[in-house]
């Protein structure tokens, strides 16, 4: 650990008190992970339900980098291909899932710092990404964004060579991790909707496949 860095107690004490400066000690440098970024042909998998009927993993798995959003299930390769590279999280994750999925880095995309568990926190490439950036977006749309459309927003500002979504049909067809409703979580996926279609006719590099 470098000397910014926190020892458990130290993480569970600057996590109490809301010290925001102490936890980003933990954290990579955004610039440094957008230096991971440039050039990269980048595969950022949804989990919508509608994924599970498509046949897209092989062009998933050739990306040069695969990010999955929270627990990720992944019913069959066929659909969702099997590489994890990154790990975008807004909710905490088993021992299990995280075994399942293998990631190389984690990404804490929540603005409640109190759900950050310390086993995320504490692995190698742990990139924690700043109130910021979410509460520029919530006040954008009005509502507190997805996992999925910070990650889609932090991609947009790399110098990626290309971006793909897959698995984002915002919430038409709900979600493979739970069976909750639209109307039964914060967000506003008729805004999300638009930002990406905004993205996307401004930004030839973000591309949504299936469409």
């Amino acid at each position: 650990m470098s000397d910014g860095q926190l020892s458990k107690l130290g993480f569970l004490l600057a996590r109490a008190l809301r010290r925001e400066d102490r936890l980003a000690g933990l954290s990579v440098g955004r610039g440094g992970l957008l230096d991971e970024l440039r050039g990269k042909r980048v595969a950022l998998v949804g989990n919508a339900r509608s994924l599970a009927a498509r046949a897209e993993g092989v062009e998933i798995d050739a990306a040069d980098l695969v990010i999955r959003i929270n627990r990720a299930p992944m019913p069959d390769a066929v659909s969702h291909g099997s590489r994890t590279d990154w790990l975008a999280l807004a909710t905490s994750i088993g021992a299990d899932d995280l075994a399942r999925l293998h990631p190389s880095r984690l990404l804490w995309m929540s603005h409640k710092r109190k759900r950050l568990p310390w086993p995320v926190a504490a692995t190698s490439g742990f990139y924690l990404h700043p109130l910021a950036d979410w509460a520029r977006l919530r006040d954008r749309l009005g509502a507190p964004p997805t996992t999925g459309l910070m990650m889609i927003d932090l991609l947009a500002s790399s110098d990626a060579a290309t971006i793909r979504l897959h698995g984002f049909d915002f919430f038409a067809s709900l979600s493979l991790t739970g069976s909750r409703r639209a109307d039964q979580v914060p967000h506003d996926f008729a805004a999300e909707r638009r930002f990406v279609a905004d993205l996307m006719s401004s930004d030839p590099r973000v591309t949504q496949a299936g469409t």
